[in-house]
């Protein structure tokens, strides 16, 4: 299928041999330029804006936008009607000011028209647009009816410069040349004032798959984004139509008939005939999106003067890789890292430039070179050891012995030197795969004996992109620890992502697998002719149940459905591994009948294994001759021979383009199966076979139709089969909008846990190109832990609140964490599941066995508490709220809440009179026990966020509660309170995002909304520890206490509020005598990070710093609540120091309570608190945060 550039240069190819040299081109009128920008969109072209242009530009312009209350815009060519008016509402809401320059006078009104209100208009009868699609512009829309000059300055040399947060060409550089100066010149008026992570940008879509720059200084884009699958349909029958989009398209017109006439002629002759009886002609319009920061020009040349070997001049691409696709893709630079430092370097400059990498490891990924990235090819990390079993066990894994592989190792380089000390690791069928396959699953041969690649890794060196510093993963023996690494603080989150989605997370340096004994193996290959449909899917049922299933799991069947001189195939290749001197393993006995007897059979050895693969050896003459190209994405199925997916396959193959396509179906099941889902990142584990649907055609027919219609029929054939899938795999797959669909599935249940580690791990995205993740995490804003005895109503309650939330335009989700619990019992025992879940009789005369159950787990799995707790979140992925029932935990928002650091964590506990639980239950008093018990030893009770009694008969009291207690914590006001604490990335030292929560006290109207919010939680906090009868005055806030000096600004302005008193803490030696003192505060978390002080030192006695003290008497008596207020509570040292220090001045525990303006749950400073006894103590925060 022809593209619009080819078409373009047969037009003017065309064009020129019929007219004089020197005859010159008419340029397009403003109405002619218009008719055929209308046929373009009328011809399917807006769809490349909803599929590609608009999701990319909003997903692209968020970081940018989240992080600025008003964004200024500078658009080139928008046409007659910006893009931008289609974007989220939200981020429409923040473009206050918009500047345009459009040359088209037709295109200039309709724009200015479509942008400005009555208001705005000096005749208002001629506007009939009653409102702006950018309703937060200052005033109204500048719109140039000009081209942008050659040398584009925006403002005259006599005023200060304009700058502007984006500046957007979208589809308009077709007529600027020279095209590189025109950019130069927009990044000069970039604003410069924004962070690396909220970079002003330069924003360019160009119809192709590159833009095309004139030589020059090398522009470093920021982000690229192509899709390819854009496409344009005319009417091949209306002369009208092509008349219309033929000069548009060549640029110019054609006034000679006979020159028009052709150009209908080509365009027929060029244009895929499509539609009901071919009645379109159907052009590809691939497209490009590129965005540019103020540091495109420069980047480049600092990677070049640093240590890293640059492999790419003036594009031309040195490094080789295996996959065809890649190599198409013409990256920014390729750099040759030769140690660990050099791949922190290339990390640190990413930082530092707001620019993100791939990495090449095998060069299978079509993802690994990338248009205008920076690629890091790791081929100097090639060395792969064997560690012996000894050694082993020393470093901490007790699996015997390990192999070791750098990231630039092939699959072969590693099978060879295992094998030379008689071992091996169950890697991929390849043996030039690298780091990327393993990482993300690598089904071999001997999964179903030992599992993936992914599950055989046991350690990794990471470097990370968060920081750029080195961390050593899991078990890493300590002979390959290179110097300088660390141990990584969330060791376990990043060895469980790094097995399945690996390449998402950091760039890894070294793997360390599990080693086994080295296998030989028999190969036996059988290929039967299919007959008709039916004939066909007869003959997969049979050998799926009566060959595949009934084989042991040292043997594995893989099947080839091909074609043949238009007849069906199947092929299947039996692989027998054995590691003993003894015969071979009995064959099912059916295989004869249904195979016949084997065409081949062969012993080879772990290496020989690699070229029996039939594709190599039989299929098409051997993967035709060995001079082909591919495509291929994978699905996994069970049960191949159920009509709708035995149809479904042979349909494909009947389908296929070209006669080299075929379905590749690996073996799965075993060991494979073994493992649960959620135990590492790759979740989709229940299949029997994983379909590799692969396009092929000649390699000297790359770039042309015939591969363009393989990789068109293998996304077709996924989408078929996804329905019917259990699951995608995710090795393939990369940034193309077509893989997003297959993306979603590509993890199973593990998606949201994903996110949230990329969201943490990676959080500017720097490793944008692999297997897509969700961008946002997907964890709820609120997660309310429903808490009480049995009886009280928990259930009925979360149901009542979850539906006042969906009332008011959230969505809730009732979660009960016991049912994890169960359905791990059921399993285990063979109780019914359905009435575990359902019938409350039989549920508490299972309970004690449950509660016996439960904990015999949590023996051997001792965060079985923490897992439950994240089940139950991940199940409720895109949920506003979660309400967690049956949760029994001592203090579980300190235990929990830094699992979820982006969610707020409250708990509230529902009480009822005996008699009242006694009566819901209906049974014995003496089923008491609970299913979920934690097993800390603190002895002082934790309160909960609320208590809610429940005695009444009817729900009322339940909806009013909701009403007023749950509902204003998602209230827009704490939103846009969120907002003005705004993030400072790389302070007070590069890797940190500080949230700059004093902000909000320099913001306009800030600390007032701030101090009313602050004491709306105060008086809950006094209404909740209120326990005197309705008739008794409750007591009102004695003082408010705070210590210097963030705290003062908050503390201050809610002590006038209220009109109490406010009770300073100062560092000792500040304030006059007598005061109480003698208490170490320690430093502060943000403090200790800029001095060295681990994130880790949550030791509770501060052994850094000054003491603190306060006046003698200055907290006055009686029994007032005392109120601590803090901008920040992240590990807790300041207010455990703030804490003793009134225990030291003799004010009862029972008076305090604590409001933090900000709490960042990651440093788990509730936890600290506890620890230090002081677990009783009410703790309520308006925001939260996961970062610093």
């Amino acid at each position: 299928m022809a593209t619009l550039d080819a078409l373009k240069l047969a037009l003017r190819q065309k064009h020129d041999a019929m007219t004089a040299p020197s005859s010159p081109k008419q340029p397009l009128s403003d109405a002619q330029y218009s008719a055929g920008f209308d046929t373009l969109l009328r011809s399917s072209g807006w769809t490349t804006y909803q599929d590609f242009i608009i999701p990319q530009l909003s997903q692209l312009l968020g970081p940018l936008f989240d992080s600025r209350a008003h964004i200024s815009v500078l658009e080139i060519g928008p046409g007659p009607q910006t893009v931008l008016a289609h974007l989220p509402t939200h981020q429409q809401d923040k473009i206050t000011q918009y500047t345009a320059f459009e040359p088209n006078q037709l295109f200039a009104s309709r724009l200015k028209l479509s942008l400005c209100t009555p208001a705005d208009n000096d005749n208002d009868n001629d506007n009939d647009n009653p409102s702006s699609p950018l309703p937060s512009l200052t005033r109204p829309p500048t719109i140039h009816p000009t081209n942008i000059p050659p040398n584009p300055t925006i403002t005259p040399p006599s005023q200060k410069k304009q700058t502007f947060d984006l500046i957007l060409l979208c589809h308009s550089m077709y007529g600027m040349h020279p095209k590189r100066p025109i950019l130069q010149h927009a990044l000069h008026h970039l604003h410069t004032t924004h962070t690396h992570d909220t970079l002003a940008l330069v924003v360019v879509v160009h119809r192709g798959t590159a833009l095309p720059l004139d030589s020059g200084t090398a522009l470093l884009p920021h982000h690229t984004a192509v899709s390819l699958t854009g496409a344009i349909r005319v009417p091949a029958d209306d002369d009208g139509a092509l008349d219309r989009l033929a000069p548009f398209i060549a640029g110019f017109v054609a006034p000679d008939a006979a020159v028009r006439g052709a150009w209908r002629g080509v365009c027929r002759a060029l244009g895929r005939r499509g539609g009901k009886g071919g009645a379109e002609l159907v052009f590809a319009e691939p497209n490009v999106m590129v965005a540019f920061s103020r540091y495109a020009g420069t980047a480049l040349s600092e990677l070049s003067r640093g240590v890293v070997e640059l492999g790419v001049a003036a594009g031309g691409v040195v490094v080789v890789v295996k996959n065809r696709e890649a190599r198409r893709h013409c990256p920014a630079a390729v750099v040759r890292p030769g140690g660990v430092r050099e791949v922190q370097e290339c990390v640190w400059w990413a930082r530092r430039n707001g620019v993100g990498l791939t990495v090449v490891g095998g060069g299978h990924g079509g993802q690994c070179l990338w248009p205008g990235v920076v690629a890091v090819d790791m081929g100097a990390f090639d060395r792969a050891s064997v560690v012996a079993a000894a050694e082993g066990a020393g470093a901490g894994t007790g699996t015997g012995a390990l192999v070791v592989a750098g990231a630039g190792c092939k699959t072969g380089d590693i099978i060879r030197t295992a094998m030379a000390a008689g071992l091996t690791v169950p890697l991929g069928a390849r043996p030039s795969v690298g780091a990327g396959l393993w990482l993300q699953g690598g089904i071999g041969h001997l999964a179903r004996l030992h599992g993936l690649a992914c599950d055989a890794v046991v350690g990794a060196v990471v470097v990370s992109v968060e920081s750029g510093q080195l961390l050593c993963v899991g078990c890493v023996p300590s002979q390959h620890r290179p110097a300088g690494a660390v141990e990584c603080r969330n060791d376990d989150d990043l060895l469980w992502a790094i097995r399945g989605g690996g390449t998402n997370f950091g760039i890894v340096v070294s793997v360390t697998f599990k080693a086994y004994a080295a296998p030989t193996y028999l190969v036996r290959n059988w290929f039967a002719p299919l007959g008709d449909r039916l004939e066909s899917q007869a003959k997969l049922n049979e050998f799926d149940k009566s060959v595949a299933r009934q084989l042991p799991r040292n043997c594995s069947a893989d099947a080839y459905l091909y074609a043949d001189n238009n007849c069906l195939h199947l092929g299947v290749t039996i692989f027998e591994s054995t590691t003993a001197n003894g015969s071979e393993t009995p064959m099912p006995t059916r295989v004869s009948e249904i195979l016949g007897q084997p065409a081949s059979s062969e012993v080879v050895d772990s290496v020989g294994v690699f070229d029996s693969e039939m594709y190599m050896s039989g299929l098409h003459g051997g993967h035709g001759g060995g001079k082909t190209s591919s495509f291929k994405r994978c699905l996994f199925l069970k049960d191949i021979g159920q009509a709708r997916i035995a149809d479904a396959l042979m349909q494909a193959v009947e389908a296929r383009p070209t006669p080299l396509c075929y379905l590749h179906l690996l073996h799965g099941g075993g060991a494979v199966n073994d493992v649960p889902a959620d135990d590492t990142a790759f979740g989709c584990r229940d299949w029997d076979f994983a379909c590799v649907i692969t396009g092929v055609w000649p390699r000297d027919q790359d770039g042309t139709e015939a591969a363009a219609a393989a990789v068109r029929w293998v996304y077709r054939i996924a989408g078929q089969l996804l329905p019917l899938s259990s699951g995608a795999y995710g090795a393939d797959l990369g940034p193309d909008p077509r893989d997003a669909a297959l993306a979603a599935k590509a993890f199973g249940p593990n998606l949201a846990r994903l996110a949230r580690l990329k969201h943490d791990l990676d959080p500017r995205r720097m490793l944008a190109y692999a297997c897509p993740l969700p961008r946002a995490p997907m964890e709820p804003k609120l997660i309310i832990l429903v808490t009480g005895e049995s009886g009280a109503g928990k259930d009925y309650c979360a149901d009542v609140w979850a539906s006042e939330f969906t009332d008011n335009n959230f969505t809730a989700r009732v979660v009960s964490i016991g049912d994890t619990t169960r359905r791990e019992y059921a399993a285990a025992t063979g109780a019914d599941l359905g009435r575990l879940l359902e019938d409350r009789v039989y549920k508490e005369q299972h309970r004690p066995a449950l509660t016996s159950f439960f904990h015999d787990q949590q023996q051997q799995r001792p965060r079985l508490p923490q897992e439950h707790f994240l089940k139950a979140v991940y199940s409720a992925a895109g949920a506003d709220v979660l309400l967690i029932t049956g949760m029994k935990d001592e203090a579980p928002v300190a235990a929990f809440a830094h699992l979820v650091p982006d969610s707020r964590l409250i708990e509230v506990r529902v009480e009822a009179s005996p008699e009242t639980r006694l009566h819901r239950r209906r049974l014995p008093d003496t089923h008491t026990a609970t299913i979920i018990t934690s097993n800390t030893t603190n002895p002082l009770p934790a309160p909960p966020t609320f208590t809610f009694p429940n005695n009444a008969p009817t729900p009322l009291a339940s909806y009013t509660f909701a009403t007023i207690s749950l509902l204003p914590l998602l209230h827009p006001s704490l939103t846009h309170l969120t907002t003005l604490a705004r993030p400072i990335p790389d302070f007070p030292t590069p890797g940190i995002t500080f949230r700059h929560v004093l902000n909000i006290a320099q913001a306009p109207y800030g600390l007032a909304l701030c101090s009313r919010l602050l004491q709306q939680h105060v008086q809950s906090h006094v209404q909740q520890t209120q326990q005197t009868p309705q008739t008794q005055q409750a007591p009102q806030i004695a003082c408010v206490v705070s210590v210097e000096a963030g705290g003062w600004v908050f503390a201050s302005a809610l002590a006038a509020g209220t009109g109490v008193p406010l009770v300073l803490v100062r560092a000792a030696g500040r304030l006059p005598a007598p005061v109480v003192g003698g208490v170490g505060k320690g430093v502060s978390h943000i403090s200790g990070v800029g001095r060295g002080v681990g994130a880790g030192d949550t030791g509770v006695e501060g052994k850094e710093g000054d003491g603190i003290e306060m006046g003698v008497g200055a907290v006055p008596g009686g029994d007032g609540r005392v109120v601590v207020v803090d901008d920040v509570l992240a590990t807790g040292r300041t207010l455990c120091a703030v804490l003793r220090l009134l225990g030291e001045a003799g004010v009862d525990p029972q008076r305090l309570g604590v409001v933090v303006v900000a709490e960042f749950p990651t440093h788990r400073g509730r936890e600290l608190l506890r620890r230090a006894g002081f677990g009783g103590v009410d703790v309520r925060s308006l925001l939260v945060f996961g970062g610093v």
